[in-house]
Parts: C-alpha cells; structure tokens; sequence
C-alpha cells in the first residue's frame, strides 16, 4: 500500500517517524522545503518522550506523484479545499483519507472526496516541532491512542486497513460511535487549548492552575452538553469516561472533580495548543474549528455557550493586535464563574 502523510508539522513528522521505525513506509508532505531537505538528508529526529532518529521520504506538494491507497490528513481545516482538490487525482478509486485534524473535519473531507473516501481519527497525544527535521513529542509513547471511526455506511469497509497501518504506532480503537470519541476530544481542546492558546501555559500548567482549572472544567462541560443537546452521546477516550469523571452535581463532587484535574491531564501535561504557536507567529488559528464548533451546535440547538464564546472572543481579540497572549486573560472569564 502507498501512504502519504500529508502535512508533516509536528505531529505529522512524529507519525512518520514511528511509521518508518516500524517498517512501514510512508511519504511526508509539508509546504516547509527547509524541514523537507533536512527530513531527506538526516532523517526525522524525535526528541521529548522518545529519542530516536530514522530515515523517511518527504516531499514539497509538487513533488507528490502516482495515486496513494492511505492519505493521513494532518494539516489545519481551513487548507481542506485547497489541498483535497490538488490531493483528488493522488487518491486511489478505492483509496481513503483519514482525517487527523481537530475538531469535527468529517463533513467538509467528505464534500470534497465523497463519504465512501473518508474516515477520521481523534488523536489523542501531541508534539511541538523543534526545526528542520526534528520534533519533540509531548505524550508518553505509551499514551500514543488513536480512536479510529467513521461518520458514514460507505467508508467503513476501509477502516481495518488504515487501522493496521496505525497501530504500528500506538494502540488503536475502532469506535463505533466514532462522533462521540471526537466530540470528547473537541471538548477537551475547546478547553484546554483554548486557555493555553491565550495564556501561553502548557496543558498541564492549567489543570494545576486554582483559576485556570476551573475555567477549563467549565468549557468542557459547557461543550459536552452542547453535543448531548444535539444527541451526541460522549464516548470513552483512552478507556477513561471522561465526560462522567469530569462532570459534577453538587459543590463537593466538582471540588473532588477539580482534584483530579492534574491527573486526568498527567500524560498531556507538556502539551502546549498548535493554536498559540499560531498566535505567536501573528497567524489566524483553528478556533472556529474548535470552539466554534461547540458555538455553532449549541445554537442549532437553542444552547447557551458563554464559555465557550468568551474563549473565542479573547483569541480573535489577539489575532486582530487587540490583547497580547497572558495568563491574564484567564481572569477574564471571572464573572461567568
């Protein structure tokens, strides 16, 4: 089977790398000609919570050539036109793209290459890209999930092969509500990379942080009820439920939730949001594709998200120069507490 990797940042590149040092051969594509030269001369170098370095293939866009039977989609949502229509004469008849993107990317993946071409994993470790060639990962290699599933009938048949191909990276579950998986998945970052994002603090220092963690309980919480209002029943992630761990009735359960908050988030303490590299780069990020996403269903639903639409208030005030990246920003949710 051919497979690309298509969007060798951070976490494309660490995926690769464990690809390869498994035997699988993949092709990585990014935009970046530095990091491809350096990818093809010394290979990809993983630093972090593994250390090792191994020879991959990498490419600019224009040097991908033939048709692929697995694409690893890995880029950022607001690209999907651009780079499905350019990927389209790449993509076998019988050939599939996983979408590895945050938030709820199935629909526009499947406008564009027909439902019976897609599926979607929730990834659920991260990484930071270090330079040419080289990528630290932020999550225990032991942690490296994959929840593997598909929003439609037509694609299913497909999902065993891209399975096989995954788990000689981590360990990889097949969902059968695969829109639950990745709506936990998107509350967790509507939460937590949002308030990293803004703030600059890694995952870990705001679910230790006494207001920072209870801002992100919230933001979760407030996003997860915006999928049941829309009939989305949270799956488990990683054998945990979190969306009952994470819940909380009365002013004893959220203390003893509030607790456990460094915990759940123990093997994603390092992680920091790819948004905030964005904001720091002066870029727009992905937070409409985050907690937008929250917004926008909680709307379909008649479903207040203040939470949520605060974050998105702050983050699109330091896209605009309006507000800088500090911890500061977090008190600004002071008054929904």
């Amino acid at each position: 089977m051919r497979i690309l990797i298509y969007g060798a940042g951070a976490m494309g590149t660490v995926l690769g790398a464990f690809l390869a040092r498994a035997g699988v051969q993949a092709d990585l594509v990014t935009r970046n000609l530095r990091h491809v030269n350096a990818l093809n001369k010394s290979g990809a170098h993983i630093i972090g919570a593994a250390d090792f370095t191994v020879l991959v293939n990498a490419y600019t866009p224009d040097g991908i050539n033939g048709v692929y039977d697995i694409v690893f989609l890995m880029t950022k949502q607001s690209d999907n036109s651009g780079i499905l229509a350019a990927l389209l004469p790449h993509i076998a008849e019988n050939g599939v793209v996983c979408t590895m993107q945050n938030g709820l990317p199935e629909p526009s993946v499947a406008e564009i290459v027909g439902e019976d071409r897609c599926v979607g994993c929730a990834v659920s470790w991260g990484a930071t890209f270090i330079g040419e060639g080289c990528s630290k990962l932020t999550t225990s290699p032991k942690a490296m999930q994959f929840a593997l599933g598909s929003l439609y009938e037509a694609s299913k048949n497909k999902l065993e092969d891209v399975k096989n191909i995954l788990s000689q990276a981590g360990e990889v579950t097949t969902e059968d509500n695969f829109i639950g998986a990745r709506w936990i998945k998107l509350a967790i970052n509507c939460a937590f990379s949002s308030l990293s994002a803004m703030s600059g603090l890694t995952f870990g220092e705001v679910a230790r942080g006494k207001l920072s963690k209870r801002v992100a309980l919230e933001i979760f919480n407030e996003s997860v009820a915006a999928g049941r209002a829309c009939g989305i029943k949270p799956e488990k992630i990683q054998g945990h439920d979190v969306a009952a761990l994470l819940s909380y009735k009365s002013k004893l359960k959220k203390a003893f939730t509030l607790s456990l908050m460094p915990t759940v988030m123990k093997n994603h303490s390092l992680l920091q949001s790819g948004m905030l590299f964005d904001l720091q780069k002066g870029k727009k990020c992905e937070i409409d594709f985050i907690n937008g996403v929250a917004i926008s269903y909680g709307e379909g639903a008649s479903f207040l998200t203040p939470y949520n639409g605060l974050a998105v208030k702050i983050i699109k005030e330091i896209e605009v120069g309006e507000r800088k990246i500090s911890p500061e920003n977090i008190n600004l949710f002071k008054n929904l507490l």
